[in-house]
């Protein structure tokens, strides 16, 4: 085989002299998108060979608590027994509110239009879902329960577009093991029906023909580079590029200051260079998720965020990406959380909390945090006359959330990314993962930059630029329901064409 060293990911197809196999459909990566994709193209009946780098399949998805955003078409089972009603159309007002310019509205329809059926799908492996749910405001369930809100539902603006309906669907177990459990069970039934899989197989390059046709891919098993055919298409679908640096530095380095990766060790983005290489478009960049988790516990909600100049710019109730998302816009990215002492417990999900100021009255915060003086004083006597009245003009907080600021003594806790972290090992920041990616249809086809199909190759999961496109928009949930979703289209596309 040559090397080609002006496109180093794509090489000739016609340059092959020898395939090590051939299958109907290569799937490049095993996670949620590529199990998925896998499993759809064996039942439409296509032989199928899954190639994985890692030494067992699971990628992002495993890592994560398998939330899935899914309702419409009159709500999901878990929904229906808990006498919830969500339709596809109002479904549908909420994801084109999340994602606004940046959405896909023909992915966001049909999204919406499969999610409850998308549900079965995965009842049907053998995952369960327990038939009740929490109402609390929470990131994850407290016990073995399975729906949840998981995002912005109640939330302003999205309470003024849409009715909100709790959509966040977990695997029925205690503890953070949820994606462990939906992947065992998806990889059992892949396996049970006769997708072959080749771990410790890492995908280098595509074979692509002198008509531009991807008829296969390059991998490397057991430090021999091998080519391997696939007569009907290949799935790249091996994550983002959040743990490639330079491509972080390339696409988002507006995040690299005050953002830590969270994602599988595989996201290094190859597949969406291979993308790349063959003639695809890449869209949506420089987006990233970011957390700023400043609940549970829920109670520190009733707090007001403020920046530097002592002033508010987000209603408190948000979710934690949308906070992060208008977080990080403030200068410095200095943001504070004043809370009184009745409202005050460490939060959850972040360590290493400094508090900048603390006092009997408004003023002695201030002065100790060295904010501009009068300028939280300000800011609190409006919130307070107003939160009186259960009303909040400036940025709509919902009535449960407000109540005066007035029971010393007061605390103002810094969330500023340099100073916080999280208990995950990361040493600064929010964590963040990418939701750029190929271009691509609906149905997994790589768009190139001109809108053309280019032949035999698709792209699910966070190669793709999917359904998620904003942190200001983002319910967890999104990332798994999109992989798998969108992934289970690619496989059947791939299998019939």
């Amino acid at each position: 085989m040559r090397k080609n060293d002006i496109k180093p990911w794509v090489l000739r197809y016609e340059d092959v002299e020898e395939f090590y196999c051939s299958a109907d459909v290569v799937i490049c990566g095993y996670g949620g998108a590529g199990a998925s994709a896998a499993l759809e193209a064996r039942r439409a009946g296509a032989d199928v060979l899954v190639l994985e780098r890692a030494s067992g399949g699971g990628g992002a998805t495993a890592m994560s608590s398998c939330e899935m955003y899914l309702g419409g078409s009159g709500g999901t089972a878990v929904q229906k027994a808990l006498g919830l009603e969500d339709s596809t159309e109002n479904m549908i007002a909420y994801l084109s509110e999340c994602f606004g310019p940046n959405g896909d509205a023909e992915k966001i329809r049909l999204y919406a239009q499969g999610a409850a059926a998308h549900f079965d799908w995965a009842e049907s492996l053998g995952v369960p879902y327990k038939r009740e749910a929490i109402y609390e405001r929470a990131v994850e369930p407290f016990g073995d329960e399975s729906l949840l809100f998981t995002g912005n539902e109640r939330a302003y603006p999205f309470n003024r577009v849409a009715t909100p309906i709790p959509r966040g669907h977990v695997p029925s177990r205690e503890g953070n093991q949820g994606g462990k459990v939906f992947m065992q069970a998806l990889m059992a039934r892949v396996e049970a029906e006769g997708v072959r899989v080749q771990a410790d197989a890492r995908v280098t390059a595509l074979l692509q023909d002198d008509a531009g046709r991807v008829r296969g891919a390059v991998v490397k098993i057991e430090g021999r580079e091998c080519a391997v055919e696939a007569t009907r298409g290949v799935i790249l679908s091996a994550g983002g590029f959040v743990m490639n640096s330079d491509m972080v530095a390339d696409h988002a380095a507006h995040v690299l200051p005050y953002a830590t990766p969270y994602g599988s060790p595989g996201d290094l983005g190859d597949g969406i260079q291979m993308g790349i290489a063959a003639g695809g478009n890449t869209v949506n960049m420089s987006e990233v998720f970011l957390s700023l988790a400043i609940y549970p516990p829920a109670k520190l909600t009733h707090g007001i965020l403020v920046n530097a100049q002592g002033q508010r710019f987000i209603n408190e109730d948000a979710y934690l990406a949308r906070l992060a998302h208008y977080a990080v816009q403030q200068e410095r990215q200095e943001v504070y959380l004043l809370v009184q002492n009745e409202d005050y417990e460490p939060s959850l999900y972040m360590e290493r909390l400094r508090i900048a100021g603390t006092g009997d009255t408004i003023a002695e915060v201030e002065a100790e945090a060295q904010l501009p003086e009068g300028s939280l004083q300000a800011t609190v006597a409006y919130f307070n006359r107003h939160a009186q009245q259960g009303e909040d003009p400036l940025f709509h907080k919902a009535p449960e959330w407000l109540k005066p600021l007035d029971k010393p003594p007061f605390a103002l806790v810094s969330y500023c990314p340099r100073e916080v972290k999280y208990p995950m090992g990361n040493e600064r920041g929010y964590v963040m993962f990418t939701l750029g990616g190929l271009e691509t249809l609906p149905t997994g086809e790589v768009l190139t930059a001109g809108g053309a199909v280019i032949p035999g190759l698709y792209a699910a999961g966070r190669t793709s630029a999917g359904l998620p496109r904003t942190a200001s928009g983002y319910a967890s949930g999104m990332s798994v329901g999109d992989a798998t979703f969108f992934g289970r289209l690619a496989g059947k596309q791939a299998a019939t064409r």
